[in-house]
């Protein structure tokens, strides 16, 4: 198969130009675990630990390191012939308009758009939905750098206010600002600190929300009320995450127990629309969570905050919810693996009073329930895709709603109207949004980008394969039609495979260079997701965790034995949990892959506990700090797994450093350490590390930043699995 044009000039490339990486001096910290020596070599690339409130900071050293380091990523990714003809066909994918669904709010439509070359999408709003548009919130008016992002936009219930969150540099610290819509001035309200918006009062006096005390300390967590023209430091508390007695008082938990919990994902609260009642959450892992309800009036009164148990000590989740007077309708997993929603009685919440009203299926997983006027649109996982089924209040079917394909969609709703607006996308149909009656099921297209690739031009399947215990996985395959199976097509297999989160069907214009000449891309439902409900999620958690590994190493050998691929072209991709599954499937079965992407990735699981929010995880993977969960992390654990001596495939390690969740030292030590391990030739199979400086876990990277990450792993991949040699 001929190369596109762009490509030709990377066939000139050649390996022997690129310099060995920075020599990283070892200086090895010894520690024993439950008995066990743990020797960390590479322990002063953590940074400047002198100080506990500066855990994991960077000092000179580290610094001067990561810079030679980026320096000699850069020579390689820059310097690949036709580098720079792939970026600017990546570019012209990459400024494709794009647009999200419009949100109504009163008679007026909130949306967002982002045109061309501007790196950040820009806030808009409309009276009525055919009105004029009108610009709220351009994020490059505000920094030209392109750095700011805005995070969340709350309008109130009849549009004339609406809050929003923005942040910098990917640190994803959102600061609360509010405007007035009508003349588009910004209110004097800054609140700093993280900010997550809870719900406008019912007079549209002030809202409640939710905060970090200390943006330093991930598990400061706190709900308040503020009132417009007053300043954040007057703002009444509702409760904080470290009185943990406050929420478990009377229920028997040990002291150990509390201590754990003030270090989960921790506590939040849903105001109804009246400011009537208030349900708050406290998330006792990242598969269940604790619920209360309290009588936010009296709250307002007296300023005592009563909580009534709801459903304590369940595994599961919630989602969608709606009050309605003195009745919660709520999305939940509490036993009803796969999903279900219930009608509550405020005033009698206990669990056992809890009504259903969408029932259990033990076939379609919810991923989401969106309330209108009259109908419940339930959001389920057929499969791994998209199905809407309607229903009314008290449960009776209204049918499914008419989808335009197989793929992932969702709804925009209000519950004061049948309209809604329907995003949908595939790996064949560019994110489309649909105006629908859901009264009637009529619908129209309301806006599709202009995508200058041909979505025909790739087939979609999905396949089932078995894992190492037996178990069927779901995987869905995309290449370009006619495509010969031949055992020689370069193959990029992605995957995650943890906290509940599901991998669906998804349009990417990048792409589509892949599919044109002759790669495959393959993304594995792995266990640890929510593609299968409660149970699928749990068989990948904490002491099963070695079932996503190796349903992902299962997923590359049936490709390579169905003659999709072989080992020198097949490829892995993943970030932050996905970043784990690739960095422990390498060091596992470095014979099975040639190239490995490894991205904001955790990967010293037997210290990521010790930095940023990671706590927040220990449900999910265990900690070494206990014996019986250290003594499988260790078994994993990529950084501790590495064999000196041994052929590891490429790599890319990349880190954000204003990450507030993944610390970059994991990719900075593993990268370290694999370059000096690895018996490959580093001109031909290089260990490459790229820490970028402005930003994150890559939430709200300007376009050029994001055109340049995907250049990278684009031309990673073609130079890696032997594209340019077809």
């Amino acid at each position: 198969m001929n190369a596109a044009p762009y490509l030709l000039p990377l066939l000139a490339a050649s390996s022997a130009l690129f310099a060995a990486p920075p020599a990283t001096e070892p200086n090895p910290v010894k520690d024993s675990i439950h008995g066990v020596e743990v020797i960390d070599n590479y322990r002063w690339l953590e940074g400047d630990n002198s100080n506990p409130d500066n855990m994991g900071l960077v000092n000179d050293e580290v610094a001067a390191w990561t810079d030679a380091q980026n320096a000699y990523t850069r020579s390689i990714l820059d310097n690949l012939p036709g580098r720079k003809a792939l970026e600017e066909r990546l570019r012209e994918l990459m400024e494709v308009p794009s647009i999200g669904s419009p949100v109504p709010y009163g008679n007026r439509y909130f949306y967002s758009r982002r045109e061309g070359a501007q790196p950040q999408a820009v806030r808009y709003v409309r009276d009525g939905l055919d009105g004029e548009e009108r610009v709220l919130l351009d994020p490059q008016a505000i920094d030209p750098t392109g750095l700011t992002t805005v995070s969340w936009t709350a309008p109130n219930d009849d549009g004339s206010l609406m809050a929003f969150g923005m942040y910098a540099a990917g640190d994803e610290n959102s600061t609360c600002y509010v405007m007035d819509v009508e003349s588009g001035q910004w209110l004097a309200e800054e609140i700093p600190g993280k900010v997550n918006f809870s719900g406008w009062l019912p007079d549209n006096s002030g809202f409640f929300y939710e905060r970090l005390e200390d943006t330093d300390n991930a598990y400061s967590s706190v709900m308040k009320l503020h009132k417009l023209g007053t300043h954040h430091r007057q703002d009444r508390q509702l409760f904080r995450q470290q009185d943990i007695e406050f929420f478990y008082a009377n229920l028997n938990k040990t002291d150990a127990e509390l201590e754990a919990l003030k270090t989960t994902w921790g506590p939040f609260g849903m105001p109804s629309e009246d400011a009537r009642w208030l349900t708050v959450g406290y998330w006792t892992g990242t598969a269940g969570l604790d619920l209360w309800v309290a009588d936010l009036a009296k709250w307002t009164r007296t300023g005592e905050l009563d909580l009534v148990p709801a459903a304590i000590g369940k595994m599961g989740r919630i989602g969608g919810a709606h009050y309605d007077g003195d009745r919660l309708y709520l999305q939940h997993s509490f036993d009803a693996p796969n999903g279900t929603v219930s009608v509550i009685d405020l005033n009698n919440p206990s669990f056992d009073n809890w009504k259903p009203v969408v029932p259990h299926d033990d076939n379609l997983v919810i991923e989401g329930v969106s309330y209108a006027r009259g109908i419940i649109a339930v959001n389920y996982l057929e499969a791994a895709k998209t199905k809407i089924a309607l229903y009314d209040y008290n449960g009776k079917s209204l049918g499914d709603l008419a989808l335009p394909g197989i793929g992932s969609g969702g709804l925009a709703v209000a519950d004061d109207r049948t309209e809604a607006f329907l995003s949908f996308s595939s790996f064949n149909m560019p994110a489309s949004i649909y105006k629908i009656n859901l009264a009637n099921n009529d619908s129209e297209l309301w806006a599709r980008p202009d995508v200058p690739v041909d979505p025909s031009s790739i087939e979609v399947k999905q396949v089932w394969y078995d894992s190492k215990d037996g178990t069927p996985v779901s995987m869905f395959i995309v290449h370009k039609k006619g495509l010969k199976l031949d055992g020689n097509n370069p193959t990029i297999l992605y995957g995650y495979g943890g906290f509940d989160i599901s991998m669906t069907p998804y349009f990417s214009a990048t792409m589509f260079p892949w599919y044109e000449n002759g790669g495959v891309y393959a993304i594995a439902n792995l266990r640890g997701g929510g593609e299968y409900g409660n149970a699928w999620h749990e068989a990948g958690m904490l002491e099963h965790k070695q079932n996503v590994f190796d349903d992902f190493i299962a997923a590359g050998e049936w490709l390579i034995d169905n003659g999709y691929t072989n080992t020198k072209q097949l490829g892995i991709a993943g970030g932050s949990n996905g970043g784990l599954l690739t960095g422990a499937v390498m060091v596992q079965r470095p014979d099975l892959f040639s190239a490995v992407i490894t991205a904001v990735p955790l990967l010293d699981m037997l210290r990521y506990q010790n930095f940023l929010m990671a706590r927040y995880w220990v449900p999910e993977y265990g900690s070494a700090e206990n014996p019986e969960q250290f003594e499988y992390i260790r078994k994993y654990s990529p950084y501790h797994n590495v064999k000196p001596g041994t052929k590891y495939p490429a790599v890319l390690y990349t880190a954000g450093e204003n990450d507030t969740r993944v610390h970059p030292l994991h990719a900075r030590k593993m990268a370290a350490l694999v370059q000096a391990s690895t018996a490959s030739d580093p001109d031909a199979e290089p260990v490459m590390l790229w820490v970028d400086r402005e930003g994150g876990h890559g939430q709200g990277k300007p376009l050029h930043l994001r055109i340049r990450d995907v250049a990278d792993q684009r031309i990673f991949m073609m130079w890696q699995l032997g594209m340019l040699e077809k």
